[in-house]
């Protein structure tokens, strides 16, 4: 049995002016928030230093069935490979797979759904399965509709196992158990990828970079967020516990000493939901990379560990960390996100990132269903207020299976009191197109 975990091309257009025109081009598993931007590459021409996220659920799903099955398992990143459709399609045909999966989000899905009809037209007798968050809601109309042998719905390793061991349709949510994720094998990496992945945030990265997960979950409810509420969770409504699991230490030393002696990686980032969800992980984290002895850096929230924890984690040799905010507005962080963030605490932790001598990298979304214009400004304004080394603006996207996703099909949701889907409201599926609607509406008198 040969089986593909495939991250297909996704190309779609040459933009710019005369002989400064660059290729659109998306990103699709590995990022919370698929989305399209412009990059430096071209099909089938790859050129280091665009933002290019490793795919977590894939590289695990990988080894995981490699291990539990023992069938032929192949890992294929197109868009780390930067190919084209032809190449992709002669790989396809060369190779002959029994089995591909594909993880799909809903900013992908016109594209890959016209993928998916592709790939059946070239290759019949291979059994297409579909994985990520579109499976939450269009599981039923994707099977009824496509010629997909299957749809699993949230992280993939174990309903990976069941599909080829004979199950197909809708294979509902079957996540690792603690015990499970700390046996597991360690996520695919080889030498043709493992250089090539790429995250200039926050800033202190140096290459080559490897981009790791100590944890999966996360147990805040932005209404906007994707893969605690479809992969790591089965919430779209934001009123169900979710949970959190955290590797171990053992297992998280061993993984980064394999990469270190394997690929040697100049830089760690922890790219978790919330790498720093208490103390107790993070100092053990601290001192795991304090006898690794890279440089490293962290997504993080301002509010989960004391104070004095930055300070181990500087002193361990973190230099920098992301930190969530979505906006500078209080009431809509309260009233609309539902992040539980207090901004004036958030803002004193950035006062004290910077005097510990660390990188901080500020996250900000616009655009939110019941946001007003002057809301927005709001963040604007606190974002010059503060010392970021350097801050990421997007429009909010909304993806299946997230509340905001949710908010439009019964719209309003208890938890999300302030969120309401009126005129001011514009509906995008990809965070940097919805960005390009935000930016004109910013600059409107």
């Amino acid at each position: 049995m040969k089986v593909l975990f495939s991250n297909p091309p996704w190309w779609e257009s040459k933009e710019g002016k005369f002989f400064h025109k660059k290729w659109r081009a998306g990103v699709r598993a590995g990022s919370r928030w698929p989305f399209t931007y412009l990059v430096s590459s071209s099909p089938d021409r790859f050129k280091f230093g665009d933002y290019l996220p490793y795919p977590f659920f894939m590289g695990y799903a990988t080894t995981y069935v490699q291990k539990e099955t023992g069938a032929e398992v192949h890992f294929r990143d197109s868009i780390a490979l930067r190919e084209s459709y032809d190449r992709y399609f002669q790989h396809l045909e060369a190779e002959q797979y029994d089995y591909i999966f594909i993880e799909i989000a809903t900013p992908s899905w016109e594209h890959d759904s016209k993928l998916i009809g592709d790939i059946h037209t070239q290759l019949p007798k291979a059994k297409i399965v579909v994985t990520g968050p579109i499976t939450t809601t269009k599981s039923e109309e994707i099977l009824a509709h496509y010629p997909v042998h299957a749809c699993i719905k949230g992280e993939y390793e174990k309903g990976s196992v069941r599909v080829l061991n004979g199950a197909s349709g809708v294979i509902e949510h079957d996540l690792l158990t603690l015990e499970e994720m700390n046996a597991a094998p360690f996520p695919y990496f080889d030498e043709q990828y493992a250089h090539r992945y790429w995250d200039a945030n926050p800033i202190g990265q140096q290459t080559p970079q490897a981009q790791i997960w100590s944890s999966r979950g996360c147990p805040f409810k932005c209404i906007f967020c994707v893969w605690p509420a479809t992969m790591t969770g089965n919430d779209p409504e934001g009123t169900t516990t979710r949970t959190v699991r955290q590797y171990s230490p053992a297992y998280m030393e061993a993984f980064i000493k394999e990469l270190g002696d394997r690929y040697h990686f100049k830089s760690i980032y922890f790219d978790d939901d919330t790498f720093n969800l208490g103390n107790k992980h993070v100092v053990e984290m601290c001192a795991v990379m304090k006898r690794i002895g890279l440089p490293w850096s962290a997504m993080c929230r301002a509010d989960t560990i004391k104070l004095e924890t930055w300070q181990l984690m500087k002193e361990s040799g973190c230099f920098g960390v992301k930190l969530g905010f979505e906006s500078g507005n209080q009431w809509v962080v309260d009233k609309i996100v539902n992040k539980h963030l207090n901004l004036d605490y958030a803002a004193e932790v950035v006062r004290e990132l910077k005097r510990l001598g660390m990188t901080v990298h500020g996250t900000f979304t616009y655009g939110l269903p019941g946001e007003t214009r002057e809301q927005m400004l709001d963040t604007k304004r606190f974002i010059h207020g503060l010392p970021f080394d350097t801050f990421q603006e997007s429009g909010t996207a909304e993806i299946e299976g997230t509340p905001l996703h949710t908010l439009r099909q019964k719209g309003k949701l208890e938890q999300y009191e302030g969120a309401q889907m009126d005129d001011h409201y514009h509906q995008n599926t990809d965070g940097s197109k919805k960005w390009q609607q935000v930016v004109v509406e910013l600059q409107e008198n």
